[in-house]
């Protein structure tokens, strides 16, 4: 099977890409409705988010809240993995999304009943 230059180019770039877009998870995360923060870190195209500060519920904080999170094969641009459901005390399969580079929405269903939480990109922790 002959490769040409525009395939060899075009499957680098794909899967350069599917990196790039876990690294877009990376960073700092503001809770839309809550005073929460989490970091988001990546390694080897798997990303995790650990609770860094938490107002309401200070116990939170160190509380592994994503795991196991990956690149969507089927949906580009989303991604899968666990969420901590404080009320089920474990973790649920979750659907995470980026409608912008500054916003994040995690879905989580259990049943017929779903929740989304919004999140936006924040340069840190307050006071730091």
């Amino acid at each position: 099977m002959k490769l040409t230059s525009k395939t060899i180019i075009a499957a680098a770039l794909y899967l350069s890409s599917t990196s790039v877009l876990a690294a877009d998870l990376a960073g700092f995360w503001k809770n839309d409705d809550q005073p929460g923060w989490i970091e988001i870190v990546v390694d080897e195209g798997v990303a995790t988010a650990t609770v860094r500060r938490n107002d309401k519920k200070p116990e939170a904080v160190g509380r592994l809240l994503l795991k196991d999170v990956v690149s969507d094969a089927e949906e580009p641009g989303n991604w899968r993995g666990q969420v901590y459901a404080e009320r089920f005390k474990e973790y649920r399969d979750a659907s995470i999304s980026l409608p912008a580079p500054d916003r994040m929405e995690i879905k989580v269903k259990v049943g017929f009943i779903s929740r989304t939480v919004s999140w936006t990109r924040v340069d840190g922790l307050p006071g730091e």
